[in-house]
């Protein structure tokens, strides 16, 4: 201790520095330093290096196809290449035609073949209460397809009458009755509510009859004389009245027009008459005016809107007396001579289908010529 204490102090530092050793170093710190300088050497590499292999080993090899490929484009690939289209799918002229696949023709009469029902499916809109008639894509109406195929020639240049029945289908067996006894060449009129209306309307033009659609418009005293469901309105909006229509054209198929029932009210009103005689024209379907209103505006309302169109001239059983339906038609004759043509309206009573059956059997005697109801429309 004493020895110590009396050591100088450059001696005791001397052994002080040989107990403790050599100085540490920060070995950590270093490590530290040498990890972070390699993650930064290896992020620059990635970013300024562009090498989509990352630095794998790579080799190219040459493949060759042994199997046959595209010829055209062999082609192209050796050299400019002349690509030749069929010149009658891809004219010069620039118009494309479409070329219909094997078996099958481009005609129109090919789109237009009827079902079993004797109806086009080209020329019926699916709604939602039915189908309706249309024009079909290639032009077709359904006027100049369900109208009676009638050729002017026979009839010769003599007068021409033409007679309508209406209010068939809804007693079915009468409808049935009446088609059975009237001649074919007799235009017959549906109501659109019949429970069988497919049935006899089929069976009608079965047996050659045209037919028509009655559609029942507003009379001037409605609603206490009232058409029936579905009549058509005058102040309604367009496109409600547009509606009703549509569920009344779509009660059955098969007809080349339509023709009112009652209506005078609503045939005198352009401005709810218009509307509706502007479908008819866009659906290709005409239109015959029962003539019992002189304040109709039929005439020009089809006439504006392309409507094939005809006016009757008179309703034959007014008086549904046996005698008062042949005086009538001794009148229509009279007209028939004296314009060349006429029309009558016949309801479908059974008095009134056999006069007229009976009456029709002379015609020919007189130079009268009974024609269908379309051959008499502009």
């Amino acid at each position: 201790m004493a020895n110590d204490l009396s050591t100088p102090l450059t001696g005791r530092r001397q052994r002080l520095k040989n107990a403790l050793g050599r100085p540490h170093l920060p070995i950590a710190r270093i490590l530290f330093g040498l990890i972070g300088i390699i993650v930064i050497g290896t992020v620059a590499r990635l970013v300024l290096v562009d090498d989509p292999t990352g630095g794998r080993p790579s080799q190219e090899a040459g493949i060759v196809n042994s199997q046959v490929g595209n010829s055209v484009a062999d082609t192209a690939a050796s050299g400019p290449a002349t690509i030749t289209a069929d010149p009658q799918q891809y004219p010069a002229d620039g118009s494309i035609t479409a070329v219909p696949p094997p078996g099958e023709t481009a005609s129109a009469e090919a789109h237009l073949a009827p079902d079993s029902a004797g109806i086009v499916p080209e020329l019926s809109e699916e709604t939602a209460n039915g189908p309706i008639p249309r024009i079909s894509s290639t032009g077709e109406t359904p006027f100049a397809t369900y109208h009676y195929p009638f050729e002017a020639a026979s009839a010769g240049t003599g007068p021409r009458i033409a007679l309508i029945v209406t209010g068939l289908g809804i007693n079915e067996q009468g409808s049935l009755d009446a088609i059975a006894q009237l001649p074919d060449l007799v235009t017959l009129a549906f109501a659109p509510y019949g429970k069988a209306l497919e049935k006899t309307v089929a069976v009608a033009r079965g047996g050659g009859h045209e037919v028509m659609l009655e559609v029942p418009l507003e009379p001037f005293d409605f609603p206490q004389n009232d058409p029936g469901p579905h009549t058509l309105l005058t102040g309604e909006p367009p496109r409600e009245n547009l509606e009703k229509l549509f569920w009344l054209m779509a009660r059955f198929g098969g007809y080349f027009g339509i023709i009112n029932n009652m209506g005078a009210r609503f045939t005198a009103s352009a401005g709810d008459f218009g509307p509706v005689m502007e479908e008819l024209g866009a659906r290709g379907v005409g239109y015959i005016d029962d003539g019992s209103s002189n304040r109709s505006v039929s005439a020009q309302l089809a006439s504006a809107n392309k409507v094939p169109y005809a006016r009757a001239s008179m309703l034959i059983d007014a008086n549904p007396a046996r005698s008062s339906i042949l005086s009538a038609l001794d009148s229509l004759e009279a007209e028939a001579m004296e314009h060349g043509s006429a029309i009558g309206i016949v309801s479908a009573l059974p008095i009134s289908i056999q006069a007229v059956s009976e009456w029709s059997a002379g015609l020919d005697g007189k130079g009268i010529a009974l024609v269908p109801a379309s051959a008499l429309m502009q």
